[in-house]
C-alpha cells in the first residue's frame, strides 16, 4: 500500500437497485489508482472479487466518459477499457467531477453508485484504506443480482419454504441482511491481489 501521501479521499459506495440501502463509507489514499479503488470497494462491501469489474466515470480532459477495469479480449465490444492499475484515481475525482459508476459481476449486474465526498487530510497514525461507516450486509455472491438476493431474501425467512434449509446451508447456516460493523473489514493489499490475478 502506498504510504507516500498527503491527502485521503472518501467516496460513498452505494449499491443501486436495493432498498433499504446497502452502502459503505471508505477513506483511500490519493495514491491509489483505480485496481486500487476496486480492491478497497470490493473488501468493504463484503464481495470475494470472483468476477469481472469496471468503473465508468468522466474524463475531465476530454469532458467523455471513459471505462476502466479489466480488459479483455474475449468480449465482442467495441469500447475500449483502460487498465484500471495504469490509472490514477487523482486524474478523475475532484469536487467539480465527484461520480462514477462501479459495475461488478457482468452477470448478476451489481452497479455501485461512486461519489467522492470529501478530501481530507492524512491522519497521522491511522492505516489507509479505511471504512468509517455504512448499513447493511452485502449480497452474497452468485445469488442472481437484485432479483435474485430479493428471492433468498424470501427464502430465508420463511422455515416452511421447500428451499429454507438449503439456501441456509447455501450462505453457512445464517444470513443477517442488517449486519455490517465498519471495524470488521479487513483491506487486502492491492498489490497482491493484482498477482493473484494475474498468475
Amino acid at each position: 500500500m502506498a504510504n507516500k501521501f498527503e491527502n485521503v479521499y472518501e467516496f460513498k459506495v452505494n449499491l443501486l437497485g436495493i432498498s433499504p440501502s446497502i452502502w459503505r463509507k471508505i477513506r483511500v489514499p490519493e495514491t491509489y489508482t483505480f485496481w486500487d479503488l476496486h480492491v478497497a470497494i470490493q473488501d468493504s462491501m463484503g464481495w470475494t472479487d470472483s468476477h469481472l469489474h469496471e468503473f465508468e466515470v468522466v474524463n475531465p480532459a476530454t469532458s467523455k466518459k471513459v471505462a476502466i477495469g479489466f480488459p479483455d479480449e474475449s468480449f465482442d465490444d467495441e469500447r475500449t477499457v483502460l487498465p484500471g492499475w495504469e490509472q490514477k484515481i487523482a486524474a478523475y475525482f475532484s469536487p467539480k467531477n465527484p461520480k462514477a459508476a462501479y459495475l461488478y459481476d457482468f452477470g448478476d449486474d451489481w452497479t455501485h453508485e461512486i461519489k467522492l465526498e470529501k478530501i481530507l487530510t492524512r491522519e497521522k497514525g491511522l492505516r489507509y484504506p479505511t471504512c468509517v461507516a455504512g448499513e447493511r450486509a452485502c449480497p452474497p455472491e452468485d445469488c442472481g443480482g437484485i432479483w435474485g438476493y430479493q428471492n433468498f431474501l424470501k427464502i430465508i425467512s420463511d422455515p416452511a419454504h421447500e428451499e429454507h434449509e438449503e439456501t441456509l446451508e447455501w450462505v453457512d447456516g445464517s444470513f443477517d441482511p442488517e449486519q455490517f460493523d465498519p471495524k470488521g473489514v479487513h483491506f487486502d493489499n492491492p498489490k497482491k491481489r493484482w498477482k493473484l490475478a494475474f498468475k
